[in-house]
């Protein structure tokens, strides 16, 4: 039985698509151009249907492909199908739609440590603030975030939230300020709406 080629292109496409957003900014990142990160962000409420088209698309082609056919005169023909037609080409494009799904569980493993040595002189010095950001949607938003920031000289610690839709900084005052935090952010193609200093809880 033939596999029907745009039905698999079409569920290619939309498992990439359902992905897109977060590849994205691993992609931007690793072109150096962090400011086409939050390009696909507005796929994202898009996500949850475009899996499920994808699901039906590929459990529709696994049934035209395994049903049971009666041996007519077409047998010839069938035995000649290629490897496009083939079982295995059908399961390798399986897997790759599946990869393709659950990119946004595994992205974080692309982005490089922000790890870096910092001497604090004075616990004084050390400043916490909470910035609002708009257009996050999934892990790696949070991770395009945390190393635009951790890439500014005296920044202790970031953790981006793209559930509370936020990005927590520690930073040394005196290497760095909250303007230049909000640069790295919309840097990244997402916007900082607003930052205040957090309350010390020590």
């Amino acid at each position: 039985m033939k596999t029907n080629k745009s039905i698999l292109g079409a569920g290619v496409v939309s498992a990439i698509a359902a992905s897109l957003c977060c590849i994205t900014p691993v992609l931007a990142l690793i072109a150096g151009t962090t400011g086409m990160a939050a390009s696909f962000s507005w796929i994202e409420p898009l996500r949850p249907y475009l899996l499920i088209f994808t699901v039906l698309v590929l459990g529709f082609a696994w049934y035209q492909q395994l049903k049971t056919k009666k041996i007519d005169c077409d047998c010839e023909e069938d035995k000649k199908s290629g490897f496009f037609q083939s079982k295995t080409f059908l399961f390798l494009i399986t897997i790759f739609a599946i990869v393709m799904s659950l990119f946004p569980y595994y992205s974080s493993v692309f982005y490089p440590s922000t790890n870096k040595q910092l001497v604090i002189v004075e616990q004084q010095n050390i400043q916490k603030i909470s910035i609002d950001i708009e257009g996050m949607t999934c892990e790696a938003c949070e991770q395009t975030i945390n190393y635009s920031i951790g890439q500014l000289d005296g920044i202790v610690l970031s953790e981006a939230s793209f559930e509370k839709g936020n990005a927590i900084v520690e930073f040394d005052q005196t290497k760095t300020n909250s303007k230049e935090i909000e640069e790295a952010v919309n840097k990244t193609g997402y916007k900082a709406i607003s930052t205040k200093k957090e309350n010390d809880e020590n």
